[in-house]
């Protein structure tokens, strides 16, 4: 690979920051790595597992000093005050983006806190799993996987270009859309799914103390494969739920609806509209799958194109 920026800053090292700076390391896609998070553990651990071979700041101001790419891998819910106490510190020409799942909320608390000449470009990989921490970054994290970028209106071609590559050079395929229709795709495709679980997980629990029985002990597969989303990181998801709480809401007020017509269905007895129900689930899911796979496919067989030069670089 080749370097796509000279200076990289990595701002958080869970397990998405330190998949970046895995990668980022492995690959070669900067000349120097610079990361921190606000745990003094995490940065000790992340010295000791010496990851991507990036140099360990003990702040957030130390890290993106001189940086041409700052990525924040930060609780949405954090983004706002992260921008404004490093506002002052990012050189002329630099680049802010984040991984965060929320975007329309974090644009409009991140961009006026911007200097000129800052430009921001919010970024979220479809990657992850239910682990947290350094010591589950995975280098290979965001292979195959989908990055969308969500510039404002406005944003410079060159830094979009930039992250573009930058994310191509981590192994994932980029698609650009707006904040907005970002956060309503991840609301029926990861928020609310991840509410059905998480309010599940509570229910089974409850049924557990009510009934005195061992129901964790006895669950099936599928309900463990489903649940397992449940130990993700709280801070996280409350700050996710709380910032696309419109989109978030507006679909679960239509899911809620749905549901009501199966729970009819079953209490009517309709057995016909029950298949028909199910059946269609099953061929749609069987086509979007199927066409994921052709387009994964695809990908891997592209040559790779050079990539650009940094925005903002005078190399």
């Amino acid at each position: 690979m080749s370097v796509v920026v000279r200076s990289l800053a990595i701002l958080g090292q869970g397990l998405i920051g330190s998949s970046i700076t895995r990668a980022a390391g492995e690959r070669g896609l900067a000349a120097t790595i610079t990361v921190t998070d606000a745990s003094d553990k995490v940065r000790r651990r992340v010295v000791e597992l010496g990851i991507g071979g990036a140099r360990v700041a003990n702040s957030n101001i130390a890290a993106v000093r001189d940086a041409d790419l700052v990525i924040a891998c930060v609780p949405v819910g954090q983004m706002g005050p992260l921008a404004v106490e490093i506002a002052g510190h990012l050189n002329p020409g630099a680049i802010l983006s984040d991984v965060g799942s929320v975007k329309d909320d974090v644009v409009r608390a991140v961009a006026p806190a911007l200097p000129a000449g800052v430009v921001f470009v919010p970024a979220h990989p479809l990657a992850g799993t239910e682990h947290s921490g350094p010591d589950h970054g995975l280098a290979d994290m965001f292979v195959n996987r989908w990055c969308i970028l969500t510039p404002p209106e406005g944003t410079p071609a060159a830094a979009i270009e930039t992250v573009r590559r930058f994310w191509e050079g981590l192994g994932a395929r980029p698609e650009t859309m707006t904040p907005s229709h970002h956060d309503h795709v991840l609301a029926i495709t990861s928020h609310i799914p991840h509410l059905i679980a998480f309010s599940i997980f509570h229910t089974a629990l409850r049924f557990e103390e009510q009934t005195s029985s061992e129901v964790m002990k006895f669950s099936a597969g599928g309900f463990r494969d489903f649940t397992r989303i449940a130990s993700s990181n709280p801070t996280m998801w409350r700050d996710i739920f709380l910032a696309n709480k419109h989109a978030v809401l507006a679909i679960l007020r239509q899911f809620n609806q749905d549901v009501a017509e199966i729970a009819d269905a079953i209490e009517k007895e309709d057995g016909e509209k029950l298949f028909q129900y199910f059946s269609k689930s099953r061929i749609t899911r069987r086509k979007v799958i199927e066409k994921e796979h052709i387009s994964v496919v695809a990908s891997r067989e592209q040559r790779v194109a050079p990539l650009i030069r940094p925005y903002g670089s005078d190399d």
